[in-house]
């Protein structure tokens, strides 16, 4: 199939129109521009913004998180790379004081590692995530790399793939003091991962936090867990399965392209993706510059998708949305039986939205069912009402329902 060879050709044909769009933008809109002094300048200037932005091709977006407040105090921040795979990066937040008794209370917070969905959105999607819990950790991230930007010569990446690299960060940061973050997709790999380590006698970390993951998609099952379960396997190899055209590094690389899974999210809300562009378009034309940058905020980052492995997606959809292996404990992983039931160092928190239209209720709770290993006095479950998905960890909910409960749980287990 040339789906993607299409998108691509589409892509290049719509670039002058975009350039074009958004050079009138600037013409019709800027202060000194005698343009932006003719009758109907504001609304020539604000379709041409519209149509830029609905046509202009969306990168990557940067964490950009250079300094954070703690107790009034600015605290600068640097990005650094700790590992580098073929398919991910680990990155640290590090955050740097120049007084010795802040550097000492800096050293002694728990170290944490948010495990990233690799489905469609990049990492910096948990770019609130990461800075809130900035404030009272070492914070390290996975950062998955767009799979039309790795070269084919470095083969295949598979859900047991993406297990062994959490493994092996975990392992790198060390298991004795840290604390791991999954939010959605990476539950049930992170679930894996730790289950398999306790299962071989190795470090597992002090504790969990499981948010808003399908570890049990027979629960509560949403619009996506029905797409998933009643279309056949093939199905999906056969319709979104794809090749890299020519013009990436990873050309020739079976994937599934992010343009399709970023076309699946907007038709699960098509009305309101809508209203908000033409709201967009109003708040230009009325001079409400504040949500006007919102609305370019929140869409420079939802329309920036990556490409996902074809091995890794048709095995998640195998594994976590039709067969049920690990609710079933029937997942063999390398050979080895994944047995959450192993886990019994390590303290066990889930948390799910109230309105949560991805994973439904009770999906992540099931971890607590699996892990028999684990004290009931070390788990504990939030709900958080009126939360959708998103809102479990990122916005205003996160920050002042969610976060206070997830930092005092981590402290509680950090001793």
């Amino acid at each position: 199939m040339l789906l993607y060879q299409m998108h691509e050709l589409g892509r290049a044909w719509m670039a002058p129109m975009t350039y074009w769009a958004d050079a009138g933008a600037k013409m019709f809109a800027a202060p000194g521009s005698w343009l932006s002094t003719l009758p109907g300048a504001s609304r020539v200037a604000a379709g041409c913004e519209l149509l830029y932005r609905i046509g202009k091709d969306y990168e990557k977006p940067e964490f950009g998180i250079h300094s954070i407040q703690i107790d009034g105090n600015a605290y600068p921040v640097i990005e650094r790379e700790m590992a580098r795979k073929p398919f991910c990066r680990l990155l640290r937040f590090k955050r740097y004081a120049d007084d010795a008794g802040n550097i000492a209370e800096l050293k002694d917070d728990p170290p944490v590692l948010v495990v990233a969905p690799l489905s469609g959105h990049h990492a910096t999607l948990l770019r609130d995530t990461v800075r809130t819990l900035l404030r009272d950790h070492k914070v390290y991230i996975t950062d998955w790399i767009d799979a039309r930007m790795v070269p084919n010569e470095e083969g295949a990446f598979t859900l047991d793939d993406y297990i062994g690299y959490i493994q092996d960060f975990i392992r790198q940061i060390g298991a004795d003091s840290l604390h791991v973050i999954s939010v959605c997709q990476p539950t049930v790999p992170v679930l894996a991962a730790v289950s398999l380590m306790a299962a071989r006698g190795e470090p597992t970390p002090r504790s969990l936090v499981m948010m808003g993951g399908p570890i049990d998609t027979r629960e509560s099952p949403t619009q996506v867990n029905d797409l998933a379960e009643h279309k056949p396997l093939w199905w999906f190899e056969n319709n979104l399965i794809h090749h890299v055209p020519a013009n990436f590094p990873g050309r020739g690389r079976r994937v599934y392209p992010g343009f399709l899974q970023h076309s699946g999210f907007v038709a699960m809300n098509p009305e309101r993706h809508f209203q908000s562009h033409w709201d967009f378009y109003q708040d230009l034309l009325k001079g409400d510059l504040e949500d006007a940058e919102s609305h370019r905020r929140f869409y420079d980052e939802y329309n920036a998708v990556l490409d996902m492995p074809a091995e890794y997606y048709l095995d998640t959809i195998r594994v976590v949305f039709q067969e049920h292996l690990l609710p079933r404990g029937l997942w063999d992983v390398a050979g080895e039986r994944v047995n959450p039931g192993a886990i019994n160092n390590t303290a066990l928190l889930t948390i799910e939205g109230e309105l949560d239209d991805i994973s439904g209720q009770g999906q992540t709770r099931a971890a607590h069912t699996l892990c028999t290993g684990v004290a009931e006095s070390q788990r504990q479950h939030i709900t958080v009402d009126g939360a959708g998905h998103y809102g479990i960890f990122s916005g205003r909910r996160w920050r002042e329902q969610v976060y206070p409960q997830v930092r005092d749980f981590i402290a509680r287990y950090s001793a």
